[in-house]
C-alpha cells in the first residue's frame, strides 16, 4: 500500500494548520474517545491526561507525521519507539479503526467549514497508512518477544520476591514468574510494562518502567520514586511503594523499548543520568562490568543528596573493582552528612569535560527534560555527533 500523491500533497499543505489547533484537536479527541470507550482509560496515564503531556505529544506526532509525509524515512525511530511504547501496552489491530475514526472526528469538529471533504479522505487514507504500518511494526515486536528463549506474548504473572528501599524516595521490586519457567533476556536499557488495579482506580492502570540490573535469567527488577504528592502525586508509584508487597501477583509484558546499550568494545561510553533517570544506566553498567570490558567507562549521576540518591555505594563498589570505571556524583543540595559528592551544585559538564570529552565516546542520557536537554546541548556543542547520542524520555515523548 502506498500513498497516493494527492495525499500527500494535501496533507503536507495542511500541516501547518495542524500545528496551529494540534493540542485542541487532540484534546477533544481524547474527550470524546474515553467518553464513548471508556475501556481505553485502562491503556492511558491520567496523571499525564491532566498534565496535557500525552494531547501535547499526540499532537506533535501528528505534525511530524504530516510534515514528512513524503520522506517517512526521517521519521523511522520515531515509529519504532511509539511502536515499542504501544507493545508494552498490548495495543491490538482492532483498536486503530477506533482511534481513527475519533481522530478524524475531532479534527471536522475543531477545524469546522475549514475541514472540506478533500481534506477529511486525504487524511482518513493517511491515517489507514500509518495504522497498517504501526500495526505490521508492533506484530513484529510481539512476535521476537514471543519466539526469544523464555520470551511471550502478551501478559504473564510474576511474584514480588524481593522489595528492597534503595533510599529515601526510591524502592526496587524484583519479579519472578509464577510458572517457574524461563524469562527473556533483554538489552540494558529497555523497560517493562507493569498491569496493576489498585483499590481507588475504577481503571487497569499501566505503566512502564525501565528494567534497572543486568539480564540475569531469573529475575527482572524495577527501581521506582515515589513521585510527588497531593494533586501531582503518581497514583501507581505510591501504590508500589506503599501498597505492593512480597508475594504479591503482578502483570508484565516482556521487556520492550529501542532505547538500549549498543555495545562497542572499543568505544568511550559516559552514562549521564539525574534522580531515577539512573535506572536505565545501571543496567548498561551492571552489563558492561560483567563484560569485563576494557574502554573507559564513566557513570556521571546528579542527585539532590544522599538521601535520595540511591545505588551509591553499590556504583562505587563497580568501580574500585574495575580500574576502567569512575563514578562522579553531583549533589545539588548537599548537606553535612554528604562526604560521597564530587560536585555541590548543579551539573556543569565543563567541570568533567577533560574526562568524558572522549574520542568517539558513546553518551547515554536519562533525566528531568530540562536536564537532558542541557546534556544534549552541551554534548553538541562540544561537536559530538548525533549518532553517539543515545536518550531516553520517561512518559510522553518530546523533543529536546
Amino acid at each position: 500500500m502506498s500513498l497516493s500523491e494527492q495525499t500527500i500533497r494535501i496533507v503536507k499543505a495542511t500541516a501547518p494548520v495542524l500545528s496551529e489547533h494540534g493540542e485542541t484537536i487532540t484534546r477533544h479527541f481524547y474527550q470524546q474517545l474515553f467518553r464513548q470507550n471508556p475501556e481505553l482509560l485502562d491503556t492511558f496515564n491520567t496523571i499525564n491526561q491532566k498534565a496535557g503531556r500525552q494531547q501535547a505529544a499526540l499532537a506533535n506526532a501528528i505534525y511530524a507525521y504530516a510534515a514528512n509525509i513524503d520522506n517517512l524515512g526521517t521519521l523511522t525511530s520515531t515509529v519504532q519507539r511509539i511502536a515499542h511504547k504501544h507493545a508494552s501496552l498490548n495495543i491490538l489491530p482492532e483498536q486503530y479503526p477506533v482511534v481513527g475514526k475519533h481522530l478524524l472526528e475531532a479534527v471536522a469538529h475543531v477545524l469546522g467549514e475549514a475541514a472540506s471533504d478533500e481534506i477529511l479522505n486525504a487524511w482518513k487514507e493517511a491515517y489507514g497508512f500509518l495504522a497498517n504500518l504501526f500495526i505490521e511494526v508492533e506484530e513484529g515486536i510481539y512476535r521476537e518477544n514471543e519466539q526469544l528463549a523464555g520470551g511471550w506474548r502478551g501478559i504473564r504473572e510474576f511474584r514480588v520476591e524481593h522489595k528492597v528501599k534503595e533510599s529515601d524516595l526510591i524502592t526496587s521490586f524484583y519479579f519472578e514468574p509464577v510458572d517457574g519457567l524461563a524469562i527473556a533476556d533483554y538489552q540494558p536499557g529497555q523497560y517493562i510494562g507493569i498491569y496493576l488495579h489498585p483499590e481507588q482506580s475504577e481503571h487497569r492502570c499501566i505503566r512502564q518502567y525501565s528494567l534497572s540490573d543486568a539480564p540475569n535469567g531469573r529475575s527482572y527488577r524495577i527501581s521506582v520514586k515515589r513521585e510527588g504528592e497531593g494533586e501531582t502525586q503518581g497514583m501507581i508509584s505510591h501504590y508500589l511503594h506503599d501498597n505492593v508487597q512480597v508475594g504479591d501477583i503482578v502483570q508484565l509484558c516482556p521487556p520492550c523499548g529501542n532505547f538500549h546499550l549498543n555495545h562497542r568494545p572499543d568505544a568511550p561510553v559516559v552514562l549521564l543520568s539525574a534522580g531515577v533517570g539512573q535506572t536505565p544506566m545501571l543496567s548498561m553498567l551492571n552489563s558492561l562490568a560483567r563484560k569485563k570490558t576494557h574502554q573507559p567507562i564513566l557513570f556521571v549521576h546528579s542527585a539532590i543528596n544522599s538521601k535520595v540518591h540511591a545505588f551509591g555505594q553499590h556504583v562505587e563498589n563497580i568501580a574500585e573493582k574495575n580500574d576502567n570505571i569512575e563514578q562522579i556524583l553531583f549533589y545539588d543540595e548537599p548537606t553535612d552528612d554528604c562526604p560521597a559528592h564530587h560536585y555541590a551544585g548543579r551539573t556543569d559538564l565543563e567541570l568533567i569535560r577533560a574526562k568524558i570529552d572522549l574520542p568517539g565516546a558513546h553518551y547515554y542520557f536519562c533525566g528531568p527534560l530540562g536536564y537532558m536537554a542541557m546534556v544534549k546541548g552541551v554534548l553538541q556543542g562540544w561537536g559530538v555527533s548525533e549518532d553517539r547520542l543515545h536518550y531516553e524520555v520517561f512518559g510522553p515523548h518530546k523533543d529536546l
